[in-house]
């Protein structure tokens, strides 16, 4: 119901005499088409009418939408959520429909397994069924599901996480392999990995041969040589230790593209004898992307596990011991501080106290601290 005044309503009548905008008012009341609110004053005139009104809205019909959702649904939709929201379920059936045609109608098979039942992406799956590729990941997709008791899996999708830059300056099994959780620090090393950095002002794309200029005298004029492969020939050891791939982490983008980490790369980099290092800010929330990254490596198939480039670290602590803890940066105050200590266990006492100290100080060593003359 919602509230009218008796003005509306004889304004509706238009020009009628009083007398009969009255009896007009009164079938209507004695239809129930209008309810007088008892409170509100009368008019002053004869035959009195109360000034205010509850007008009476008509009940919609659901009929059909009813006997949709009792007779022509697929299986895989429960209908009782609508059944006891049929209001709703007008306004969401458009959507509903589409993914009730899906179910029904996708029965095509491919090597024996039907369409519907081949994993496919999010957006893909999403543009298949509501021809709207975003409808799962930002619209109302999610809610349309849960309204139908349809959980993702059944839609057989996959999420997709950015593909995963790296750099890789030789090809040999095992190697090291280093994850980087910030850009710059990233671009410094594949840089310095790379063709002679101190004679090329700029590297190539990733992967593709870098031309060098040749400066040794030889007697004839400066020639151009190609590098078969960034960085051959050149020193791929950094805080004394041989690195053969760096991997940039994205921050906790890496956690995200973890998942993904065997499709991204190339099998040298995959290769399960070789050792995976991680390198980033020493404040909570570098060190807690470490320790949830080393938990999700650590899979108990191989024994293999993740661990931190100690030398870095100690090299940040090394020149942060120079510059005083006055020149260091505030820690943000929303960084999550549940640790499980799992990083601090690969230093020495020594080591760790000095971390635990300009930690527990409220500052953070930067891994931009570190610059390529530095390696």
């Amino acid at each position: 119901m919602k509230k009218i005044s008796l003005e509306q309503l004889l304004r509706e009548s238009g020009e009628e005499a009083y007398p009969e905008q009255y009896r007009r008012i009164r079938c209507r009341i004695e239809a129930q088409e209008l309810i007088p609110v008892k409170k509100s004053p009368l008019n002053g005139k004869k035959p009195a009418l109360h000034l205010s009104y509850w007008l009476v809205e008509e009940a919609p019909d659901y009929g059909e939408e009813t006997e949709e959702l009792k007779f022509r649904m697929a299986p895989e939709i429960r209908t009782d959520y609508y059944m006891k929201h049929l209001k709703t379920y007008r306004e969401e059936a458009v959507w509903v429909r589409m993914l009730n045609s899906y179910f029904l109608e996708q029965k095509e098979k491919v090597n024996g397994s039907f369409v519907r039942e081949v994993p496919v992406s999010l957006n893909e799956r999403s543009f298949q069924i509501w021809g709207r590729e975003k409808f799962l990941q930002k619209e109302q997709g999610r809610k349309i599901l849960a309204h139908c008791g349809v959980a993702l899996e059944q839609l057989h999708v996959y999420k997709t996480a950015e593909p995963l830059a790296y750099y890789s300056c030789t090809g040999k099994v095992p190697q090291t392999v280093l994850i980087l959780e910030n850009k710059d620090t990233f671009y410094s090393m594949r840089r310095y990995l790379g063709a002679d950095w101190r004679k090329v002002p700029e590297m190539s794309r990733f992967g593709e041969s870098v031309q060098v200029r040749n400066t040794e005298p030889s007697g004839e004029s400066s020639q151009m040589r190609n590098a078969e492969l960034p960085g051959k020939g050149s020193s791929h050891m950094i805080f004394g230790r041989e690195i053969g791939t760096v991997i940039y982490g994205a921050g906790k983008g890496i956690l995200r593209s973890f998942e993904d980490f065997r499709f991204c790369v190339e099998p040298h980099v995959n290769a399960p004898e070789n050792e995976i290092l991680y390198f980033g800010d020493l404040d909570y929330e570098g060190i807690g992307i470490y320790e949830r990254l080393a938990e999700l490596f650590d899979t108990g198939e191989d024994g293999s596990v993740i661990k931190p480039f100690t030398q870095a670290y100690e090299k940040m602590l090394e020149k942060a011991a120079v510059q005083g803890m006055d020149f260091l940066p505030e820690t943000s105050e929303n960084q999550n501080r549940n640790l499980s200590g799992l990083f601090f266990t690969y230093f020495g006492e020594s080591v760790k106290a000095r971390m635990k100290q300009i930690l527990e100080a409220g500052k953070y060593i930067p891994q931009e601290s570190l610059n390529i003359t530095d390696y």
